[in-house]
């Protein structure tokens, strides 16, 4: 399951070429919040849910949420000028 950066109601299929570009912005993050880029990784490339990103980390589950909702914050900006 992968899960989408934007909303609920986005299409589940990714290009190849977005993959990269949100793995490319993923290194800049992980420079500047290495578990941010965790979350990132546990949420869109693993698809792991809430719940078991926060297991995964050793984090709550509202801190995982928290975070997720911080990290997409930063991918949308820094991904904002390559897509679309």
């Amino acid at each position: 399951m992968v899960v989408p950066l934007e909303g609920e109601h986005e299409p589940q299929a990714r290009g190849v070429r977005e993959v990269l570009d949100v793995d490319l912005a993923l290194s800049k993050l992980a420079d500047q919040d290495p578990r941010l880029a965790r979350i990132v990784e546990c949420r869109y490339f693993a698809g792991l849910t809430e719940a078991e990103t926060a297991e995964a980390l050793g984090v709550s589950v509202r801190t995982a949420q928290r975070e997720w909702f911080k990290a997409r914050a930063w991918l949308r900006t820094e991904l904002g000028g390559r897509r679309r």
